[in-house]
């Protein structure tokens, strides 16, 4: 019998002041899609919502269906304690993944949110190359 892997996950904005809560088959990928706004409109990209910083591993999807809606439900101190037990320093947790053959490292992706570039403001801005000072 072949099992499933599938997590819940938490990604933050820079300043950690705003989380969203996603449920994926396939965090990688997932990741992936929030950092390059496959939907401009969505909540993750809004918000800039980019650095993963806590994912827990499920084999049954019920079980991770049912702990999204419980963690969504959360007051935001909860969601808050929750991370900090397992990253104090909300550090960005895929940070070494390899997305090698996913785009050109030296031409990411319009977007692209890069972890390791140090940014002036922390963000895609919308029209090119503007910065709040």
């Amino acid at each position: 019998m072949r099992t499933h892997q599938y997590w819940v996950y938490i990604v933050a904005n820079k300043g950690n002041t705003v989380v969203y809560i996603g449920l994926t088959n396939d965090i990688v990928r997932r990741l992936f899609e929030h950092r390059t706004g496959e939907s401009a409109s969505a909540f993750a990209w809004r918000y800039q919502c980019w650095k993963l910083v806590h994912m827990e591993e499920f084999n049954d999807i019920g079980a991770a269906i049912r702990r999204e809606k419980q963690l969504k439900n959360w007051k935001r101190e909860w969601k808050n304690v929750l991370v900090e037990k397992a990253n104090p320093h909300w550090s960005e947790l895929s940070a070494d993944w390899d997305y090698a053959g996913w785009f050109d490292p030296k031409n990411p992706p319009v977007g692209y949110y890069q972890q390791h570039v140090k940014e002036k403001w922390g963000g895609h801005s919308r029209d090119s190359g503007s910065s709040p000072e």
